[in-house]
């Protein structure tokens, strides 16, 4: 038998949790789509509920994270910001760090 580790990352404040893998998605979306509303939409959740989430991580942070342009010939949307984009980068490597260390502690496991 082969065992497989299989595990989930998130990162909190004392607040309460800041970045996981739905934020994560979220933040991506927005800054692919530059809207919150098309990013909700990709995800298939609610607007309310994309907005709940981007204006905790927002809040629980310096500076924020995604930052909103409001009407105009546009009709306004929502950009990354640089920040948005660091907490992408390092929630990826701190992912990474951690499914290679399952990876490393179940393969002594099954020699």
């Amino acid at each position: 038998m082969k065992l497989i580790a299989n595990g989930r990352i998130w990162i909190e404040t004392e607040e309460g949790p800041f970045l996981g893998y739905g934020r994560i998605e979220l933040l991506e979306k927005i800054g692919e789509l530059g809207s919150l509303r098309k990013a909700a939409i990709a995800m298939k959740i609610s607007y309310r509920q994309a907005w709940d989430f981007v204006d905790q991580m927002n809040k629980r942070t310096n500076r924020p994270l995604v930052v909103f342009e409001r009407g105009g010939k546009n009709g306004g949307g929502a950009v990354l910001t640089k920040e948005g984009e660091q907490a992408i980068a390092l929630f990826h490597q701190l992912n990474n760090a951690f499914q290679d260390f399952l990876a490393k502690a179940v393969a002594g496991i099954n020699k």
